[in-house]
């Protein structure tokens, strides 16, 4: 266990996730394996589903009449924190102070990659899993990596501070609407995350790489379910690029599969179809989040199931990729009037990257 896990003693406990409903005004509401070398302190990993066997268990569990309901589960949300250290900015050596945004903005580049077969990715889809026994989704991309088999999501899409790391996780690219996964299921191996974000929740460090083991999908033989091995997740269906250290006033655009209710308890969105907002950058803070160096996206009304999309620079409609550069964490009620207007990212720094470079080292078979 990393230092700041064991001062603050992050062991899963009993409870439910809670649920944090959009806040109005200026706050915002929720939207082993080996490795090359050693990673640096702040990086944390966890194992969802190291082994052949984990890995058979969690795919057992998303049998497709399971699968078929997935949709109708809980969109996640971030829970309570650990530990709490009110609702000042963080103070530890991982937060990001002014020195340290000036000495992480060095630019970092990995080039998005197509299919293995051709044609325009596909590298946006949906996490399932669980949390205190009760199931939830988020949104979710592939990224390009060394090992071919990386998921980029917000934090809060695999880890609760309160009740530690999510179980039963899988990433179905590209899902149908009745539970079909026509690009396979990928079932998580271990999640790489910051320990700010493990520890205390700090919204600076809310995302997360998940490697994946080889896909599967489910057929039948001789009246039976089993499960067809379908390659690796790269392959499939590319993975976009990252880059890192870029100053706001981008223009970026974000995807993501928003399902929950608006501030006027409207509901324009289903969960199923997946959506994109396009906006120019600028920083936010949030001290109740210890979101100091934020990024926003004005004019986006994702509401929850949107956590965890990607937001690419770069983006071309003819392959469908871009260079991942943020995540959908938190959602904003500006002008506190009916709908969200606009949605979050944590700064995505070369402290990002290297939690990336260590998820993108997992040796996987």
């Amino acid at each position: 266990m990393i230092p700041r896990l064991r001062q603050l003693a992050i062991a899963a406990v009993s409870g439910v996730l809670l649920m944090l409903p959009g806040i109005t005004g200026m706050l915002p509401g929720t939207t082993g394996v080996a490795h090359a070398a050693a990673p640096p302190d702040y990086v944390y990993s966890e194992p969802l589903a190291a082994s052949d066997a984990e890995m058979r268990k969690v795919a057992e569990y998303w049998k497709p009449e399971k699968l078929k309901d997935a949709d109708s589960y809980s969109p996640a949300t971030p829970g309570t924190k650990s530990s709490s250290p009110s609702s000042s900015p963080s103070t530890s050596a991982g937060s990001l102070s002014p020195q340290t945004i000036a000495r992480t903005r060095a630019p970092r580049d990995i080039a998005p990659t197509t299919p293995a077969k051709g044609g325009a990715a596909r590298t946006i889809g949906k996490v399932y899993f669980q949390l205190g026994g009760k199931e939830y989704w988020c949104s979710a991309s592939a990224v390009a990596a060394r090992n071919r088999s990386l998921v980029a999501t917000a934090g809060h899409c695999a880890w609760d501070p309160r009740l530690g790391k999510s179980t039963n996780w899988i990433f179905v690219p590209n899902p149908g609407k009745d539970g079909e996964a026509p690009d396979g299921i990928y079932v998580g191996s271990t999640l790489h995350m910051h320990e700010d974000w493990a520890a205390i929740g700090d919204y600076d460090y809310d995302y997360a790489f998940v490697s994946v083991h080889r896909g599967f999908r489910w057929t039948t033989e001789n009246g039976k379910l089993a499960m067809k091995d379908v390659g690796r997740l790269e392959d499939n269906i590319g993975g976009l690029g990252l880059t890192v250290g870029k100053k706001t006033g981008n223009q970026i655009s974000a995807f993501g599969y928003p399902a929950g209710a608006q501030p006027d308890n409207t509901h324009p969105f289903d969960g199923r179809t997946l959506k994109t907002c396009e906006g120019t950058t600028k920083r936010t803070v949030n001290p109740t989040r210890n979101l100091q160096w934020g990024v926003l996206l004005p004019g986006c009304d994702f509401s929850t199931g949107a956590s965890g999309g990607p937001w690419m620079l770069g983006y071309k409609s003819s392959t469908r990729l871009g260079y991942l550069n943020g995540v959908n964490s938190l959602t904003w009620n500006l002008d506190a009037v009916g709908k969200f207007d606009a949605v979050s990212s944590p700064y995505f720094t070369t402290t990002t990257f290297e939690v990336y470079d260590h998820a993108a080292s997992d040796s996987l078979a």
